[in-house]
């Protein structure tokens, strides 16, 4: 049965029933106390009576007799959780919040919440863990604030970054989402005060079900950020569910995060047929996580695994649209590693320590400052990360980081030798997994070109000015990315088809750095070919932009291919194949002639590299029509690519060879001596014919009206078809989903026109 609105008569009547039941009398003023019953009376004056307030109470009962603010959230508000008292509404209090919540009301009494069953996740339907038995993963989900998406209202700002979709930090005087999109709190509070971490405790997943989730993170993330000892993490991991429950109460909160957060991550890579679910569930994780670090003190009180939890936190904010949360929060890491000293060679500040704490805490610094850089560039913000004195090549490949049994801490034999030592306890074997020597080239060779990212990149954006000052300069910072790139193993630049469907079928781990690797570099190759500095004379070198775009785009197409579900979670690997699509478009559309001097006169389209790239742009597109669990961020970025598709649509059609290929087409079928007439020509096409008729050359003032002629034939051609498609769909039944307009159709629509290339000049500055 529908709800009643507001405005319903039986609201109206209830409140009316309630206000009759009342004497009325003169209002009361606010300040005043209210009399007591048990008042003594003055002189013959008769006592006055309690009065009531012309209005409904919409508060609950509790609250309105302690005269404490109320949120009116349902079941129970937040003020009598606290107090752990019953939350009991009125009649007519439940009769209004029930109508307000229906579709169409006006506004919502007290914060709109989620209502949801418990929500469950299937994690067998995974392709690379055919071998795991079906489980259903159950989780009871409290309800969460009803989210919203915000999306820019000006995607073309003069302060706006070309590739934010959105405006650049504090240039609105209103408070709002540094990039434009996920403007909700990331961590929704499900806790109350006085919970304690045996309230996060209680929401844990079953043993099996943590398992499995665990399993995936090591699959999924742990490859692209290998900076959780794994051994050691199994070994704290097995130990805390040994223990009882009332001792688990008891446990460290950071390690409690930690896990929470493995949970989070390792939920996000589970295939799942219900994107929202899965992505509810994986924040309630991110929430306990979140909470268990509030517990731990972590803002005053940081340890190694604060801040992996932390680092970990950050990138689920990213896959989760949570880019300017993910932004802040980590400068909050940064500044807590700084203030453990993880910037610092160890050999310096921490000469007594393990060589084992030694590596972990450069392994943990090395994702600190990847993690910042690389966020950096897709968000042309200014670096956090760049005060360090750790060289890359002191996390070398010797695994002896233990100490072995006999050996002191200073390096002197020790006489005694300890029987629960660790090489005592397990092998060296036992001690680091198998693709530990791979692990370390391939963080070496992320953090060596870090270093000359960050110095050629980030540093020069922070201040808006051009990457490169000079001609010299450009081909010199070009010359040193190569040269860095001939230093990398092959096993991190290997690009052809053969060698990555072998990875793909040998060695999953060693694909997913592949694949980050060669996307980060060849993005940052891109950015510096594409750069122009035009008051010191230095173009954009349009053939390096494209090769090295090609490059990048190559690597995200691999990881859709071979990855399909990582490929549509990771939002930055998403983000850069968005860029570097972009970017290729926008050159594509102000290429107006090959860039072979020996097709000069020809269309771009018929120049190789211009082609392949504007094909690749298009598959990018195709493939961003498919992931991401952000429906608002997606169709933002699928719609700024079709806009730039359009420019290079138009460009083809308009230009001067084409143009003029149909004006000869068009004089010689008017012609009744035209080789297209004769009747053994008739059905051939004009390069069928055996005797090449050269066309008429036209002037320049025939050329520009043939050219208006052109584009008046073009405008009514689409013109009929528009008004074609909109008498058939007015015509067609209304429960018929409506057809995707084409790019053209969008554009006319829109008034953008054939070539409105003066209003978009702020973003073309290629040529």
């Amino acid at each position: 049965m529908p709800q009643p609105r507001a405005e319903h008569p039986e609201i109206a009547a209830c409140a009316a029933q309630e206000i009759i039941m009342d004497d009325p009398g003169p209002p009361q003023s606010s300040t005043s106390p209210a009399p007591s019953s048990t008042s003594a009376t003055q002189g013959d004056a008769a006592p006055r009576k309690k009065q009531k307030r012309n209005k409904p109470t919409l508060s609950c009962e509790e609250c309105v007799e302690r005269k404490t603010k109320c949120d009116r959230t349902r079941p129970n508000c937040l003020a009598c959780i606290k107090r752990q008292s019953t939350c009991k509404y009125s009649d007519i209090a439940n009769l209004i919040a029930s109508s307000a919540d229906k579709p169409g009301a006006g506004r919502n009494s007290g914060r709109s919440r989620k209502t949801s069953a418990k929500p469950s996740l299937q994690l067998s339907d995974d392709p690379q863990h055919p071998h795991v038995k079906p489980i259903q993963v159950h989780v009871q989900v409290p309800p969460t604030p009803a989210r919203t998406q915000f999306r820019s209202l000006s995607l073309s700002s003069s302060g706006s970054s070309p590739f934010l979709l959105s405006n650049i930090p504090y240039s609105n005087h209103a408070p709002a989402p540094f990039f434009g999109l996920g403007s909700e709190h990331p961590f929704a509070n499900y806790w109350t005060s006085r919970g304690g971490l045996a309230e996060v405790v209680g929401v844990l997943p079953a043993k099996e079900q943590a398992d499995i989730l665990v399993d995936k993170y090591f699959d999924a993330v742990d490859p692209v950020y290998p900076m959780v000892h794994r051994r050691n993490f199994y070994a704290d991991y097995e130990r805390f569910w040994s223990l009882p429950l009332e001792e688990k109460h008891a446990a460290d909160p950071v390690l409690v995060a930690l896990h929470f957060v493995v949970y989070a991550m390792g939920t996000q890579f589970i295939h799942t047929t219900d994107n929202r679910e899965r992505a509810q569930i994986a924040e309630f994780y991110i929430s306990a996580a979140q909470q268990a670090l509030r517990i731990s003190s972590y803002l005053s009180r940081a340890s190694v695994r604060t801040l992996q939890a932390m680092v970990l936190i950050g990138y689920f904010l990213m896959n989760d649209n949570h880019a300017s949360d993910a932004w802040a929060f980590g400068g909050v890491l940064v500044r807590q590693a700084y203030a453990m000293g993880l910037h610092r060679d160890p050999d310096i500040i921490a000469p007594r320590c393990s060589r084992s704490d030694k590596q972990q805490r450069r392994k943990l610094w090395q994702a600190i400052y990847f993690q910042d850089t690389f966020l950096t560039v897709l968000l042309k913000l200014p670096p956090t990360t760049v005060f360090s004195d750790i060289r890359p090549e002191s996390l070398s490949d010797d695994l002896d980081d233990y100490i072995p049994n006999g050996s002191s801490n200073n390096g002197t034999t020790d006489p005694v030798i300890n029987p629960m030592s660790i090489s005592n306890i397990a092998s060296d074997l036992d001690l680091y997994p198998p693709y530990e020597l791979s692990d370390r080239r391939y963080i070496r060779s992320m953090w060596h070109m870090a270093n000359l990212v960050s110095r050629t990149v980030c540093i020069p954006r922070s201040l808006s000015t051009p990457l490169t000052t000079s001609v010299a300069h450009k081909a010199q910072i070009v010359a040193e990315y190569f040269a860095l790139h001939r230093s990398f193993p092959t096993e991190l630049t290997a690009s052809d088809d053969d060698a990555i469907r072998t990875m793909s079928e040998t060695n999953l781990r060693g694909l997913r750095q592949n694949l980050f690797f060669r996307s980060n570099f060849w993005h940052c190759m891109m950015s510096i070919q594409a750069d122009e500095n035009l008051t010191e004379g230095v173009p954009c070198d349009v053939k390096g932009a494209l090769e090295a775009a090609r490059m990048a785009l190559q690597a995200f197409f691999h990881f859709w291919q071979y990855l399909k579900i990582d490929a549509s979670v990771w939002w930055v690997f998403q983000h850069r194949a968005f860029e570097e699509a972009l970017l290729t478009a926008r050159i594509l559309g102000q290429q107006a002639h090959p860039l072979s001097p020996s097709q000069s006169g020809l269309p771009p389209s018929s120049d190789p590299l211009l082609h392949q790239a504007k094909e690749d742009a298009r598959k990018c597109l195709e493939i961003l029509d498919r992931v991401g669990i952000a429906p608002e961020m997606q169709k933002t970025r699928t719609e700024v690519l079709r806009t730039a598709f359009l420019d290079i649509l138009c460009l083809i059609l308009l230009h001067p060879s084409r143009i003029e290929e149909q004006v000869r087409i068009e004089k010689d079928l008017e012609s009744p001596v035209s080789p297209l007439r004769h009747p053994e020509n008739m059905g051939q096409t004009q390069s069928q014919h055996q005797v090449a008729q050269p066309g008429p050359q036209l002037s320049e003032q025939e050329r520009a009206q043939a050219q208006a002629e052109m584009r008046s034939k073009q405008q009514e051609a689409l013109d009929k078809r528009l008004a074609s498609q909109a008498k058939k769909s007015s015509s067609a039944p209304s429960a018929s989903a409506p057809r995707k307009p084409s790019a053209l159709e969008e554009a006319s629509r829109e008034n953008v026109g054939w070539r409105n290339a003066d209003a978009q000049a702020e973003f073309r500055n290629w040529n």
